[in-house]
């Protein structure tokens, strides 16, 4: 299947309707990705009402906020149908890491940054994708500008997997109004402004009128990405 044949496919579908079809088209090669988020809570919740076969994944780096993952087993209990996989980063990688260069070199340099956030999320996301065919992402269009134009259906190179963002156009009210609709659980650290939320060194609250993503690697004026999705 091409991309072309893909996005025309998904793009008049709701995003049940467009879950329903990539299960019934792809099954178990159809994988979801997690952070938690509450863009993340909306597509998971859509998965676990309609029961569907999608393999879902979150990465824990091991600097996570207390919440998120007292979020996780919310969700795990609210939702006794859908399991999630957790893939863990090599031991050894991060320990000749921490032994080399400390516990934060991150705030150092944007290659330590980018090393780090390389051997916490990028090799097991490597791992997670084994097999994959379709990647769904809780991305919007409005979180940064380098999402703005992102497609809804794309290619990743990467890893050799086509890229699916049925959020892409929501808005943020479209979801918050979700996830109140469907008492879907969230991170309590949203209502305490903290839009974006990743690990704890690398994430703070955000003050109004501020991007969204600018509580992540505030300290760096470069690209806000950390290598997951660009």
């Amino acid at each position: 299947m091409t991309i072309d044949q893909l996005t025309q496919s998904l793009a008049p579908l709701t995003l049940e309707e467009s879950l329903q079809w990539l299960a019934q088209q792809f099954g178990p090669a159809t994988v979801f990705s997690t952070s938690f988020g509450q863009e993340d809570q909306v597509i998971y919740d859509a998965i676990a009402r309609q029961q569907l076969p999608i393999r879902v994944f979150t990465l824990d780096t091991g600097r996570l906020f207390p919440e998120t993952y007292e979020l996780m087993d919310r969700t795990r209990s609210r939702y006794p149908q859908q399991t999630f996989a957790t893939f863990f980063p090599q031991t050894e990688r991060v320990q000749n890491l921490v032994d080399a260069k400390g516990f934060h070199s991150f705030y150092d340099s944007v290659d330590n940054r980018k090393e780090c956030c390389g051997i916490r999320k990028l090799e097991p996301l490597r791992r997670a994708l084994a097999g994959a065919t379709v990647w769904i992402t809780g991305l919007r269009a409005e979180q940064s500008d380098a999402r703005a134009d992102l497609p809804q259906v794309e290619w990743d190179a990467a890893h050799q997997v086509f890229k699916f963002h049925p959020l892409l156009g929501w808005s943020y009210a479209q979801v918050t109004d979700y996830l109140q609709a469907h008492r879907v659980p969230d991170n309590p650290l949203h209502r305490r402004g903290f839009v974006s939320i990743g690990c704890q060194p690398c994430t703070r609250a955000i003050e109004p009128g501020e991007h969204p993503r600018a509580g992540r690697w505030w300290w760096e004026q470069s690209k806000k990405e950390c290598g997951l999705h660009g």
